[in-house]
């Protein structure tokens, strides 16, 4: 079996940027995938922070926030959509809290127009993406097949993370081999 299709591409799955990926949205990039459907999928981009400080855009949700608090760019698509992701702590569950919508395990949307405090004892932390990463029908699986993705499973911390293309790094050498060879490639191969 091929490795980048050896994890479902589903929610919870990432998406890791192939070394050969020089699209500038994408390169080196890390996608968490909230939504995957028929019709298409919905992901948001892990590691890029912006200069954007969540407390001068939502300051009621900036003290659950991960660090580093800053709004990340979650992908080119629509960027005055805030979309947020929490990792819920041990023992909670999104379903049937009202502001929490489940997206894979302990990993959670979060209603940003909710109430801070009443998500707060649940979460573990959280990350605001403004924008996200979009795919019309079959157009994922065609940049899998050519190879644009390594499709691997996500941990619940990698929401949370901001060690921006560390990450991307990070999560390659944690498949091992041959993935793992990948996180040292240069970022421009000339400089090898």
């Amino acid at each position: 079996m091929d490795d980048r299709s050896a994890t479902r591409v589903g929610p919870g799955a990432l998406l890791v940027a192939a070394p050969g990926l020089l699209d500038s949205n994408f390169r080196r990039t890390v996608v968490y995938l909230i939504e995957h459907r028929e019709r298409g999928s919905l992901g948001v981009v892990l590691n890029r922070p912006s200069e954007v400080a969540l407390n001068d855009v939502l300051p009621g949700w900036a003290p659950l926030s991960s660090r580093p608090p800053s709004v990340f760019v979650g992908g080119p698509v629509d960027g005055k959509t805030a979309l947020c992701l929490a990792a819920l702590r041990t023992g909670h569950r999104a379903d049937g809290i009202s502001g929490l919508v489940a997206v894979n395990g302990p990993v959670a949307l979060v209603d940003l127009d909710g109430d801070p405090e009443a998500l707060a004892p649940r979460l573990r932390g959280l990350r605001v993406f403004a924008g996200y990463a979009g795919w019309d029908a079959g157009q994922l699986a065609g940049e899998i097949a050519r190879g644009d993705w390594f499709v691997v499973p996500a941990l619940p911390d990698d929401v949370l993370a901001g060690q921006g293309q560390d990450l991307w790094s990070r999560v390659l050498r944690r498949q091992g081999v041959p993935l793992a060879l990948l996180a040292t490639f240069p970022v421009d191969a000339r400089h090898n």
